[in-house]
């Protein structure tokens, strides 16, 4: 096929595979792993939604909803789009399927989005994110306890380091509004020295100009009021109650008076973890209080808060993660070995001892492809093994070579196995391995 004709990925997708595919799986395990620590539950989103939830929970000025969406018309003639972002799906699920019996509900997502955005690094239009929720909890114990999550994962992926949890307040709906006013004020100074996107964002959503980054904006922003001069007594004890459970929690903070929401149903907290290790995409984990959203989709009024963040990004900043490798390899001498190696490989992987078989190739070419794979040890089966159903063993990793009889060797892999990875966490397993497994194969 000539180059001009080989079929392309679309743009802004990418094919996950290898050391890259691992650092994803990594991080969805290790989420998975914590979310159920914190009592969350798993749940699955269509990755198609009316797209209604989008532009009434995202707001039909907004980028995502104006510009990003993929959005079409199915044969029935409805409007469908491939999600943007989980919370507008999961709040819609929450109304459609009556989970207001299990309030407090705590949920955990992941799975593929869709935005048509400019790829660039970490940034893709397919991309995948994990999502935290919490509906139905409108006490601020519940904004620590999704904030200690994330924290915790964080640090069990091994990137907190050089990451900030930045937090900030947006107040109740009183206090949300006396700000909005003063800052619409504050621009409306200074309208015809801002952006053009910013004087469109003063009719539409002002908050917005506050976490600007057109170097025009920036000096008019910075000199914006702070929220706390129009922060009511209840939003302030509000706030004060999340920082500090955050300091109980032992969760490291710093305040950015200047981090927004700029749809009308956050409330409250809002918060991003942050590095300098990923250029300008700096966040890689971000969310708030969102106590308006389920009341805008057509539910009752229900208070929420949640957190998403970006696999990729996440993936980007781990460190080296290890390929998994193959126990053993098993090594048909010849032809007449081939139905004994198939018996023998079935035994092993459902002992629960993973397993591949060197099937094409000289002796020596096989050999050559349990050392590719790191494994732990080689079984060779040959004319001779299948009379005497006893198997020779060559570890790999320490030398040496072994005759086990059949019933013998789910139990002797074991052990090399563990001694093996005993070895890798850096105790030495040497000759007194090799004695071990003998008096085990000699019993």
């Amino acid at each position: 096929m000539a180059k001009a004709d080989q079929i392309h990925p679309v743009r802004g997708t990418q094919d996950i595979f290898g050391e890259e595919q691992e650092r994803f799986a990594h991080v969805v395990s290790v989420f998975d792993r914590v979310r159920r620590l914190y009592g969350f539950k798993g749940v699955q989103m269509p990755v198609i939604e009316p797209t209604a939830v989008f532009a009434r929970s995202l707001g039909e000025t907004t980028d995502v909803v104006s510009k990003e969406m993929y959005s079409f018309e199915d044969r029935g003639g409805d409007s469908i789009t491939l999600r943007p972002e989980f919370t507008a799906g999961i709040a819609r699920a929450f109304i459609s399927n009556g989970w207001q019996q299990h309030v407090p509900l705590k949920l955990a997502a992941h799975g593929p989005l869709f935005r048509y955005e400019r790829p660039q690094k970490g940034r893709y239009r397919q991309f995948h994110q994990i999502d935290a929720e919490i509906i139905g909890a409108g006490e601020p114990q519940a904004d620590v306890e999704l904030l200690a999550m994330a924290d915790q994962l964080l640090h069990e992926l091994g990137i907190a380091d050089g990451v900030t949890l930045q937090l900030n307040t947006l107040g109740d709906g009183d206090s949300r509004e006396a700000w909005r006013a003063a800052l619409v004020q504050h621009f409306e100074q200074h309208r015809g020295e801002l952006s053009e996107d910013s004087q469109e964002r003063l009719e539409k959503n002002p908050l917005r100009i506050l976490d600007s980054k057109d170097p025009r904006d920036r000096p008019i922003a910075d000199a914006a009021p702070d929220i706390d001069a129009y922060l009511t007594d209840d939003a302030k004890r509000f706030f004060e109650g999340v920082c500090s459970g955050l300091d109980a929690a032992g969760v490291a903070w710093a305040r950015n008076s200047r981090l927004v929401r700029g749809l009308d149903y956050y409330r409250h907290t809002a918060f991003e973890f942050v590095t300098d290790r990923l250029g300008a995409q700096g966040t890689v984990l971000a969310g708030g209080r969102y106590d308006g959203l389920v009341e805008n989709l057509g539910g009752p009024s229900t208070p929420a808060v949640g957190w998403a963040a970006g696999i990729e990004r996440l993936a980007m900043l781990l460190g080296g993660v290890s390929i998994p490798t193959i126990d053993v390899v098993i090594i048909p001498a010849d032809d007449t070995a081939y139905e004994t190696t198939l018996n023998v490989m079935s035994k092993l992987r459902k002992a629960g001892i993973s397993a591949d078989m060197a099937y094409s190739g000289n002796l020596k070419k096989r050999l050559k492809k349990a050392d590719s794979q790191n494994a732990y040890a080689a079984v060779i089966i040959g004319e001779r093994e299948v009379k005497q159903q006893s198997y020779t063993i060559k570890l790999l990793r320490e030398g040496g070579q072994l005759d086990v009889p059949d019933n013998e060797l789910g139990v002797l892999l074991t052990g090399l196995r563990q001694a093996a990875w005993e070895a890798d966490k850096g105790a030495s397993i040497g000759m007194e391995l090799v004695n071990r497994l003998k008096l085990l194969s000699n019993k």
